[in-house]
This record gives C-alpha cells, sequence and structure tokens, in this order.
C-alpha cells in the first residue's frame, strides 16, 4: 500500500480536510453538529426549557412545543448532513483504497510474471548445462 503523507492522515481524509476548510458553511455545519452532540448542548436545553416553563408564560406548552419542533426540525436536519458526510467520506475512501489495490495488484502480477520468466529462463540454462552433448544428439 501506499504511503501515507507525513501527516499521518489517509489521502482522503487530508482532502477531505482541506475541503471542510475552505468552504465556510461546512465548518458552520460541524460546528453545530459537534456541539450538538455534547453534553453542554442537553444540560443548555435542560435548563433553558426549565426556566421556559417555570418564569416566561403562565402557559409555555403551546409555544414551547413549537420551539422544540422546530429546534427538533433542525438538528435532525445536521445528523442528515453529518450522515451524507460520513457517507461520502466512506465513499472517496473506499475508491481510494480500491485504486491502490488494484495498482498493486497489477505491480504484483508483473513480479510474478517476470519471476516465472527469470525461474524459467534458469531452469532451462541449469537444464542445457547438465546435459552433455553426447545426450543431446
Amino acid at each position: 500500500m501506499s504511503q501515507l503523507p507525513n501527516s499521518g492522515r489517509h489521502p482522503v481524509v487530508a482532502d477531505l480536510h482541506a475541503r471542510r476548510r475552505d468552504d465556510w458553511q461546512l465548518r458552520v455545519a460541524d460546528w453545530i453538529t459537534r456541539f450538538a452532540g455534547s453534553m453542554p448542548f442537553v444540560y443548555i436545553h435542560a435548563i433553558g426549557f426549565a426556566a421556559w416553563m417555570l418564569y416566561c408564560e403562565q402557559s409555555p406548552w403551546p409555544t414551547l412545543t413549537l420551539v422544540v419542533s422546530l429546534e427538533a426540525i433542525f438538528l435532525s436536519t445536521f445528523v442528515m448532513i453529518g450522515q451524507n458526510r460520513a457517507a461520502e467520506f466512506q465513499q472517496l475512501k473506499a475508491d481510494h483504497d480500491f485504486a491502490e489495490e488494484e495498482l498493486e495488484l497489477k505491480t504484483n502480477t508483473e513480479l510474478t510474471r517476470a519471476i516465472h520468466a527469470m525461474t524459467t529462463e534458469l531452469h532451462r540454462r541449469i537444464i542445457d548445462e547438465t546435459v552433455t552433448p553426447a545426450e543431446r544428439a
């Protein structure tokens, strides 16, 4: 298999990180996905919802339900974005690995053919040296 770059990362990973670094939308989506999947996100929401229910409205349920539903819609969208990015990464990595394996298989096949040709030639020369001129006639 080919050598990894100096960073020690798979070439597809390095390319993907470079693309994400260059696209502000992907950076924002990465940040939101990273934050939404953390415990601080859970704590903030638990405290925020409790405060809303206790202090903000006399009948908090209709508005709170609306807010939670809207947030769920957006968060599910970010989950799908993350899944799409993960699938894209896996496909890119699989394509890269397939190409590398094909190259390695081709190289191994060429080496095997060369070894076979050398072995056949060596065998022919050894047999020719051990056969006496009288045996050849």
